[in-house]
């Protein structure tokens, strides 16, 4: 008999719903965290630690009630931003709503969630968060509004990183990419010609999978980990050395 995992908190996870989200859900669950999906959708993760609640994390209104409902019921030591989405466009054709939309999600919702769960990292004098970025932080055609807030949450965590160490919390990145789920194939047809050739242009001739973030992921969050801060990993099959062409 396996045994019981150890109890390591409460863990929120943006887009906890699909794709690298969900399987970052799944992971922390089975490592013995009890997990809160914030998502425009509920997670269909059965499990008696996972809560889920439906939020449009590009609404900041909505996002701020959703967070405070979240600090009501948990103690939250650890945060894992990883709701994202791209809005592709070449420069022509970019629209600043779309980046206004982006800069909410991607920035101002990492700001609103860990705000929310400062007081209880500082209490227990410990915390733990993770943002999800992307390989296209160092840049790709058709993503100026997505590259540029995805490179924005490095910034960002090397500033919180500094400001919160004192304080037992880290602060790291794990920016993705390519990957297949949902998202991706919203911009790669399944089986298509692209998608072979993309992934041969890989470094390690394959595209990645939604559990090789998770696994990334829950690197930075171990509490034995605690001497990591400030970081940026790419998991990316090697894309981030050399080119990527979608």
């Amino acid at each position: 008999m396996s045994a019981a995992p150890p109890d390591r908190g409460v863990a929120v996870v943006t887009g906890g719903s699909a794709g690298i989200g969900k399987a970052i859900c799944q992971d922390l669950l089975d490592g013995g965290w009890e997990v809160v999906s914030l998502a425009r959708r509920m997670a269909d993760i059965a499990h008696a630690r996972l809560h889920s609640i439906e939020v449009d994390l590009s609404d900041r209104a909505a996002t701020a009630q959703a967070v405070a409902e979240v600090a009501s019921r948990w103690q939250v030591t650890t945060v894992v931003h990883n709701a994202g989405v791209i809005r592709a466009a070449l420069l022509p054709q970019v629209q600043l709503t779309d980046l206004d939309a982006l800069v909410d999600l991607h920035l101002g919702c990492a700001v609103q969630l860990v705000q929310a769960a400062l007081p209880a990292m500082r209490a227990a004098g410990f915390g733990r968060v993770v943002l999800l970025s992307s390989r296209a932080a160092l840049g790709l055609a058709t993503r100026t509004s997505y590259s540029a807030t995805k490179a924005g949450m490095l910034g960002m965590a090397r500033t919180w990183a500094l400001e919160l160490g004192g304080e037992g919390i880290t602060v790291n990145v794990v920016a993705p990419g390519p990957i297949r789920t949902d998202m991706f194939y919203d911009v790669v047809d399944a089986g298509s010609e692209k998608e072979k050739a993309l992934a041969a242009s890989v470094p390690v001739k394959r595209l990645g999978e939604a559990a090789d973030v998770a696994r990334a992921v829950r690197f930075f969050l171990e509490p034995a980990n605690s001497f990591v801060t400030g970081q940026v990993l790419y998991v990316c099959g090697g894309t981030s050395v050399g080119s990527l062409t979608l």
